[in-house]
């Protein structure tokens, strides 16, 4: 099977092109380096050609109101050109709560961006996953002043990006969904909760002081950044710490 993987050269696709590969594959990664333009359409028709599965981990330079419209002209480009090549599967990485959050512009363009490939012409698979493991030491630093991080007690269940790149690979392997499946780490911490504990693993010199107006997850109402029911992935957080 030939999979195009856009976004191919990221944290998450390249690992995506490496396990489809491995399994007898063929994923070919495409991106700004190798001269795809999802926002102008440069490179597109020439990516999808020939291809059964277009994955696209694209993402938008920011996480403002701008990213609704990435999402937007992305999304209409890459199906155009998945149309006129005849691809029989388009998948998306998504994020488990994404609609639950509309205080957030970012989530609300994520959700954007799932309505309009379940309203388009292609068959189609979303993968949402819970929050990266390795976006947290980031998370920390839109926080941190002077020796202090300030984090609300927001639930999360942090999964590696490893995990999150096998799932996305299987479920791009597979038959489309027509839906959603959820994927989640293992665990279950509130975020000041997993910053403490973080630090203290490290012998980081930071203290965390439990703000509920810190950062960005500030804005998340209650638990719907996790999943219980979700499908759990293998890897714990002190284990990826390690």
């Amino acid at each position: 099977m030939k999979i195009a993987v856009m976004g191919g050269t990221g944290l998450i696709g390249s690992q995506v092109v490496k396990d489809l590969n491995a399994a007898g594959h063929e994923a070919v990664p495409h991106g700004q380096s190798t001269g795809i333009d999802v926002i102008s359409g440069k490179g597109l028709d020439e990516a999808a050609a020939g291809v059964d599965v277009i994955v696209n981990l694209t993402n938008s330079p920011t996480f403002d109101e701008a990213s609704a419209a990435f999402f937007q002209t992305s999304m209409d480009n890459l199906l155009a050109a998945g149309q006129k090549a005849g691809v029989r599967h388009f998948v998306i990485l998504s994020i488990v709560g994404v609609d639950q959050v509309p205080e957030l512009d970012y989530y609300r363009a994520k959700a954007l961006q799932e309505d309009i490939l379940k309203a388009g012409p292609i068959p189609y698979s979303i993968v949402r996953a819970t929050q990266f493991m390795e976006f947290v030491d980031a998370v920390m630093s839109w926080t941190t002043d002077g020796d202090t991080v300030r984090l609300p007690a927001t639930p999360i269940q942090p999964i590696a990006a490893a995990d999150v790149a096998a799932a996305v690979a299987e479920v791009a392997a597979g038959a489309p969904l027509g839906g959603v499946r959820d994927i989640a780490g293992p665990d279950v911490f509130t975020l000041d909760e997993l910053g403490r504990f973080t630090l203290s693993r490290r012998a980081d010199g930071r203290g965390v002081v439990t703000d509920p107006t810190a950062g960005m997850f500030a804005a998340v109402k209650g638990d719907v950044l996790t999943d219980r029911n979700a499908r759990l992935a293998p890897t714990h957080y002190a284990d990826w710490l390690s």
